[in-house]
């Protein structure tokens, strides 16, 4: 299900002309899935989950530090999550 989840995200940004980025880490566990990049600079980072599962407490932390930089983290578990971010933007 979170595959399907992810894919969906992929898709609807693309459609919106924007990027979605697979950023793998290095050496930095918690970073969120995705960095969600839009026409007119908005800047969006991503933690994809299954229905229902909540983020790892490392996840939160790093989370919590990247607003704490002024930046926006979604966490996203289903097709409508998603759509609800890309509404929000």
């Amino acid at each position: 299900m979170e595959k399907q989840t992810e894919k969906y995200l992929v898709t609807r940004v693309k459609n919106l002309g924007g990027l979605c980025v697979k950023y793998p880490p290095l050496f930095f566990r918690g970073f969120p899935d995705r960095i969600v990049l839009l026409p007119g600079g908005a800047v969006v980072f991503v933690e994809i989950k299954a229905r229902g599962e909540k983020p790892r407490l490392i996840q939160r932390k790093v989370h919590a530090r990247l607003r704490a930089l002024g930046f926006r983290v979604e966490v996203v578990d289903s097709a409508g999550a998603v759509d609800a971010v890309i509404l929000a933007l």
